[in-house]
């Protein structure tokens, strides 16, 4: 177990307790020093590189939903009807008008951005632990022959207060604790409304998921994507569904970079200037029974910037058992898809592999 000195004392980082992930080079650094080709271990095989076709004739037929978020909080029915049809058919959604003040969003961007330009020894005093999942480093690396993404990141645990460990903040650097603190504080109340929502549409009272999950906590991944001289060859993340319930992401507003899967298609997600993009996860896809689903994703890179996203991803208790909900389920019509599984257990099955499309919900559907 890793000692780290925290305000002159000696404390023991204990982790997250989910996994862990293997070091290897920053793909910042990478750039930085202005290499000639892209290493082979970021090359990916032909079969999961970024088409070489282009999108621009899906982006202009196909865009994920757009939801009125002030609307929807009030009741609207037919915004309501629009959150139903995208958490069934799309998995991802817009959101306007969620209440999260623009100076908000633009002072988290701006601690990101001041992250990761420090120096790379400052940033490397935030690594993660050789048993820990959070921190400065790079995600779900299990072996030493896989392929790599071009991507490096920060992971924090944010909410609950308790659970934060202050040994992964660059408390030195000014305005970074206070922007990211006020933002996680406005989109958790962003993924209680729609938790509230989505407990109506699974026919239960509007704190029915709060009752049976508990109040979410919160994991935050800031990402940064360095320019890619041959974007073609490299992915910014492996294409995976999310293992938490939600996720609200802040991305970039001038570049694309998340793609979706939709009918088999990549489908880019044209951003919307200071809006959010709402995806639902693989827990909330096993409690609703397969009703609501969790969509495949992947980043891609830009040749000429760098890109800058942040996910906030909304997690239940790790001790919880998560099923499908009895108000979701019918049998004969539509009996129990998923075994039900204790969190954590769930959490650990999904970290410990290289990210790989919709695998970790396969391994806990029930055959039929």
């Amino acid at each position: 177990m890793d000692l780290k000195v925290e305000n002159g004392c000696i404390k023991e980082d204990k982790g997250l307790g989910w996994g862990k992930s293997l070091p290897v080079q920053s793909v910042q650094e990478i750039v930085r020093n202005g290499y000639q080709s892209v290493p082979e271990r970021y090359i990916q095989e032909i079969k999961d590189r970024p088409s070489s076709i282009s999108s621009e004739t899906l982006q202009a037929s196909l865009q994920i939903p757009i939801i009125d978020f002030s609307l929807l909080a009030k009741g609207d029915e037919h915004e309501t009807r629009k959150l139903d049809l995208a958490c069934k058919e799309w998995g991802f959604f817009q959101i306007r008008n969620h209440g999260v003040q623009v100076k908000i969003l633009q002072k988290m961007k701006a601690a990101m951005a001041a992250f990761f330009e420090l120096p790379l020894m400052e940033k490397k005093k935030y690594a993660m632990g050789a048993n820990d999942l959070e921190g400065y480093g790079q995600a779900y690396v299990v072996s030493e022959e896989q392929k790599l993404d071009w991507c490096d990141l920060v992971a924090l645990k944010t909410l609950p207060l308790e659970q934060r460990n202050l040994n992964f903040w660059p408390l030195n650097l000014p305005g970074f604790k206070e922007a990211v603190e006020e933002y996680s504080i406005e989109v958790q109340k962003v993924a209680e409304e729609i938790n509230a929502n989505l407990s109506l549409l699974m026919g239960m009272e509007r704190d029915g998921l709060k009752r049976y999950q508990g109040e979410l906590k919160q994991l935050m991944r800031m990402n940064y994507y360095p320019p890619c001289s041959s974007p073609d060859l490299v992915v910014g993340v492996s294409p995976h569904s999310d293992g938490g319930s939600l996720t609200v992401l802040l991305q970039d507003d001038d570049i694309i970079g998340l793609q979706i899967k939709h009918k088999g298609e990549w489908i880019p997600v044209k951003p919307i200037p200071n809006a959010l993009v709402v995806n639902i996860g693989d827990a909330i896809e096993i409690m609703s029974n397969g009703v609501y689903k969790s969509i495949e994703h992947r980043a891609i890179t830009n040749e000429k910037k760098a890109r800058i996203s942040t996910a906030a991803f909304a997690h239940v208790d790790d001790e919880l058992e998560i099923g499908p909900l009895d108000s979701m389920v019918d049998d004969p019509h539509r009996p129990p898809m998923y075994k039900k599984i204790k969190y954590i257990d769930y959490i650990r099955q999904v970290l410990a592999r290289k990210m790989d499309g919709k695998a970790h919900t396969d391994l806990v559907k029930i055959q039929t």
